[in-house]
């Protein structure tokens, strides 16, 4: 319930409600709240008996915690029938980025290793440009403009 409260947040509380209260009502007002959360959670359960009941017996394992959408999701996702499990399992990030790698080098992805020892410019491409002679005109594409 106090997930998020530190230790030294828990001894400041417990020293404000004392200031607050006075060690002589502070066990009265402990006791009160407590009684109060009880009531609480019991009329929480009997609110919930109440819906399960007027569901009928086809939502008789319905748990209010799967409204909570992370709840669902993360439920549905660990799922088998989906199978997005063999979906995960089957996809290879290290083979999908080094086909990505051997095609931007223009190198055959099949081959691997031996296409770029044997190839003559060792698989890497000329970025460099080259000038141009006088009378060449450099491509004009008249629908890009």
């Amino acid at each position: 319930m106090f997930n998020d409260i530190g230790p030294l947040e828990l001894v400041t509380l417990i020293i404000l409600a004392v200031l607050v209260f006075g060690p002589d009502k502070l066990p009265k007002v402990i006791q009160d709240v407590t009684r109060t959360i009880r009531k609480i959670r019991d009329f929480s359960e009997s609110a919930k008996q109440d819906i399960r009941q007027e569901l009928g017996p086809e939502f008789k394992d319905f748990e209010f915690e799967d409204l909570n959408p992370k709840t669902f999701i993360r439920k549905q996702l660990d799922n088998d029938d989906l199978g997005l499990k063999e979906i995960r399992n089957g996809f290879d990030l290290k083979k999908e980025m080094a086909e990505v790698t051997d095609a931007v080098h223009g190198r055959d992805s099949d081959t691997g290793s031996s296409s770029s020892a044997s190839g003559s410019s060792g698989g890497k491409v000329e970025m460099t440009k080259r000038p141009a002679s006088a009378d060449e005109r450099p491509p004009y594409d008249v629908d890009a403009t």
